[in-house]
């Protein structure tokens, strides 16, 4: 029987805001999280060259998969060959790849709540059960080691983000390495999702391709290197399931499109360029941490990277969805609202993505501060 999954709240708070948008309403997109700058320059460029010399068609550049395979050694220390690399559209078929190379329907996949809101989705809609825990302020809002030990019995696989959405907080490396030894010891299969590498203000955010060579890595241009709508992403998997990822990834999507990967090859390297992406989230980022306590929220999860905060807003509302839609309305201001990644206590949180420029920061700041200030405390 097919099962039902949850809808993403985000994007019906995403169609107000562009229905807004359309009435003439001013509004800033914080509710998703896209850079709101474009590919590299030189990828541009690069694209447009091919658009003029080449049909394209199906394909998978051997090129870009050995940029990626060289850029675990020069990035992590970690030897991985190419023929590893599996080229997706986005990362969201890596995880489709990933979840079905792994687990038969009924298995049992452990994840951190709050998290991804796909994750929960994607695992429910191929009939592998979720085992969320729950990841508090005590936790960071992160898996630990110990979380992992304690489940009885143990799971069959398990997800990890770091940084994560949407708290964007990072596992530091010991834990990392912990986390591994204990799904190595307990038999648990790995899943990295590790879209927001690149993007850490505070700790280091390993690969788990350190700790457990066997672990299945989920990446893409999305996020870094600022190509969302390229819909480009890959998969590193051991030798021992190349073949399998392969033959799903040929049958369930074919290839990823042709023009992205020519433009990612080229902005793999636009280092400079990508960097002032991230000096501008870090600035992003610190006012965001100044204002969002003087408006009254001050219980906020520890954004060591991505371009996320999530804060609880449970003193003024039991509904985030309605608390995030008014705020919408009312402001111009969208955002997300903490239900979709977790259905348990989301309701009290909202996560804010300042993965815009500064000055619409700024301005939302200033929209935000006083409808904040007029919002009565809960009973």
């Amino acid at each position: 029987m097919p099962v039902d999954i949850d809808p993403f709240h985000a994007i019906a708070i995403s169609r107000l805001a562009h229905r807004l948008g359309v009435e003439g309403r001013s509004i800033i997109h914080m509710e998703f999280g896209q850079p709101s700058t474009g590919a590299p320059a030189p990828a541009i460029a690069a694209a447009h060259r091919i658009l003029d010399t080449d049909g394209m068609g199906y394909w998978e550049s051997p090129l870009l998969k050995a940029r990626i395979a060289a850029h675990y050694g020069e990035a992590h220390g970690v030897s991985v060959d190419p023929e590893r690399v599996i080229l997706t559209c986005g990362a969201s078929p890596a995880f489709v790849l990933a979840l079905s190379c792994l687990f038969a329907p009924g298995a049992r996949v452990a994840l951190a709540r709050p998290g991804y809101v796909a994750y929960r989705n994607t695992l429910k809609a191929l009939h592998i059960v979720p085992v969320e825990l729950a990841c508090g302020e005590a936790e960071r809002f992160q898996i630990t080691a110990a979380a992992i030990e304690r489940l009885d019995p143990a799971p069959d696989g398990l997800i990890v983000a770091s940084p994560a959405n949407p708290t964007g907080t990072i596992i530091p490396p010991e834990e990392l390495r912990a986390i591994a030894a204990v799904c190595e010891r307990r038999g648990i299969a790995l899943v990295s999702d590790e879209i927001y590498h690149g993007l850490s203000y505070t700790l280091p955010a390993d690969t788990l391709l350190k700790h457990k060579a066997d672990a299945l890595i989920v990446n893409s241009f999305s996020k870094y290197y600022s190509m969302a709508g390229w819909r480009l992403g890959w998969l590193v998997v051991p030798d021992a399931l190349i073949d399998k990822a392969r033959a799903r990834m040929g049958n369930l999507f074919l290839t990823p499109p042709s023009l992205a990967q020519h433009a990612g090859l080229v902005a793999f390297d636009c280092r400079d360029e990508l960097e002032g992406h991230v000096v501008t989230y870090r600035r992003n980022r610190a006012l965001m941490l100044e204002a969002l306590p003087a408006m009254g929220l001050r219980r906020i999860a520890p954004p060591d990277g991505a371009f996320y905060i999530y804060a609880d807003v449970g003193h003024l509302t039991r509904d985030s969805l309605s608390f995030c839609e008014a705020l919408l309305r009312d402001t111009g201001v969208a955002t997300a609202p903490g239900v979709d990644f977790d259905p348990v206590d989301g309701h009290g949180f909202m996560r804010f993505s300042f993965a815009v420029s500064t000055d619409r920061v700024e301005d939302a700041i200033a929209r935000m501060t006083p409808w904040f200030a007029g919002r009565p405390a809960l009973a």
